[in-house]
């Protein structure tokens, strides 16, 4: 495999941002045939080709109780709305004989620790729930686990009434939410975004064209350039911030001098990435939305940094908190992820251990670590990515915590040498765990060579295998261009290290 022609593509491809397609989002989109046949057609043939062996909708791997309840619901509304032939009548029933397994286990599951629910989880599904209902595709939940959200939003609905939710602020990504009975919570005339999206969501998007501005011209222009290959829709488009801030920062881990091999493709994403910085908020995950967040400005910040080009850390600090950092400041879930990348941007802002800012966030990481070594994160399913993350950039911080994960990386790696958490290999998780081990060794650390070389030859092997969905948005999702990027630095890094 030719890591350089790899990387070559990759840089040339990344720009608005490839995720993958998923079935909330096309699901939303499906319903629109009142005002585009076609884009609803095409829609609705993605869902109908998707569904899984099980009878849900959602990530065939993992299981995830929060993306199979949601994507299973909005399915199954999307074809009771459109659906003509026996087919799609079999399929609604077979998606609710799975919903019907999926939550009567499933209260320990959509209960659990709040960073694992997907984004609005408590907000989006009672209003999915109460349209299901009204169509008759589902009996009244009551003192159900889908009962018992429905009340919760109504609760949370009232703390919202006052609030205009308008594209200033991060409850806008859900505005789907208001469903077709709370619409006065929104701003319509200062939702929408200059590219006629809500928030580059497509959910909310195809929301506001059935209920706020049946129609609306700009939003349907929005939605019709959404299309993925397979023919479904992303969860959230453009992500062009997103993108290629993680696939820089990936491909210069290790060893920034990457950068002179493709210093045109290099140079075209920093320039884009230093026109779209805010000195007073940063960056958010495209500049075609508009809030900004911690962790994109944390890793932009970073990126640019290394690469020579030295912003104010002004926006930085404004994500701190008296006990840590946040990504958005309306978040009721703090994110160890967010906290690990700021580490980052404060190791290249020249604040060392002493300083308080970064005792702060190691105290953070340090109590919120779990006795087996890793962490979890509200972004991604797999605690391997903030587990690695954290390794990366505290390791010339902190050292006993880090060992602990190293430890617990190490004892978890599979037979064939890959890493998967939830017991299925996934070339995601593997990346990342060679990055953090190599990165490890390079600070003097012992790490078995045996190991790495282990890991390196099943990813390599797999690299061009289907990507699983393992971050959280509002379903789970895959930007598949930084997933990539992670793969090609591990293997770049353990080939450069034991020349391979």
């Amino acid at each position: 495999m030719d890591l350089n022609v790899e990387t070559k593509k990759l840089l040339e491809e990344i720009g608005p941002g490839r995720m993958s397609s998923t079935a909330y989002d096309t699901a939303w989109v499906a319903r629109l045939v009142d005002y585009d046949r076609e884009l609803s057609n095409n829609a609705l043939s993605w869902l109908c080709d998707n569904q899984l062996p099980d009878g849900s909708w959602g990530a065939a791997e993992p299981f995830y109780y929060h993306d199979r309840v949601i994507s299973t619901l909005a399915a199954m509304i999307a074809l009771t709305h459109r659906g003509r032939r026996m087919q799609d009548k079999l399929q609604i029933e077979r998606g609710l004989l799975a919903l019907e397994r999926i939550t009567s286990g499933a209260t320990s599951g959509l209960a659990a620790d709040p960073n694992g629910a997907t984004v609005g989880f408590e907000m989006i599904v009672p209003t999915l729930v109460a349209e299901a209902e009204r169509l008759g595709i589902i009996k009244q939940q009551g003192g159900r686990i889908l009962g018992r959200l429905s009340r919760l939003r109504d609760a949370k609905m009232a703390k919202l009434q006052g609030l205009n939710i308008s594209r200033y602020i991060t409850p806008a990504f859900s505005a789907e939410m208001a469903g077709d009975d709370k619409i006065t919570l929104l701003d319509i005339g200062n939702l929408q975004e200059n590219n006629g999206s809500v928030a580059n969501s497509p959910a909310a998007t195809s929301h506001f064209a059935m209920f706020v501005k049946p129609g609306d011209s700009h939003a349907l222009a929005y939605l019709k350039n959404l299309n993925n290959l397979d023919g479904g829709i992303p969860f959230a488009a453009p992500f062009d911030i997103f993108e290629r801030a993680w696939v820089l920062w990936n491909l210069i881990l290790g060893d920034n001098s990457i950068q002179k091999e493709f210093i045109l493709d290099f140079e075209r994403h920093l320039q884009f990435l230093q026109s779209a910085w805010n000195p007073e908020n940063g960056v958010g995950f495209s500049v075609s939305y508009t809030p900004c967040d911690g962790d994109d400005t944390s890793l932009t910040y970073e990126v640019l940094s290394l690469m020579g080009i030295q912003p104010d850390n002004k926006p930085v600090q404004k994500y701190e908190t008296e006990t840590h950092y946040i990504c958005y400041p309306l978040e009721v879930n703090s994110s160890i992820s967010v906290n690990a990348h700021v580490l980052g941007a404060l190791k290249q802002a020249g604040f060392d251990s002493r300083h308080p800012s970064v005792k702060k966030v190691l105290n953070y990481l340090r109590i919120n670590q779990y006795p087996d070594g890793f962490w979890l994160d509200k972004w991604h399913i797999s605690p391997y990515y903030p587990t690695a993350h954290i390794i990366i950039n505290s390791s010339e911080y902190e050292n006993d915590f880090c060992e602990k994960a190293v430890d617990w990386i190490l004892n978890t790696q599979q037979l064939s040498g890959a890493w998967g958490y939830f017991g299925v290999p996934t070339a995601e998780e593997t990346a990342y765990c060679l990055q953090a081990l190599e990165i490890w060794r390079r600070k003097g650390k012992k790490i078995p060579t045996t190991q790495l070389i282990l890991g390196a030859r099943w990813l390599e092997k797999n690299y061009e295998e289907a990507l699983n969905q393992l971050w959280i948005g509002k379903v789970l999702y895959c930007p598949e261009n930084v997933v990539r990027s992670a793969m090609l630095n591990a293997l770049s890094m353990v080939r450069e290290s034991e020349r391979l």
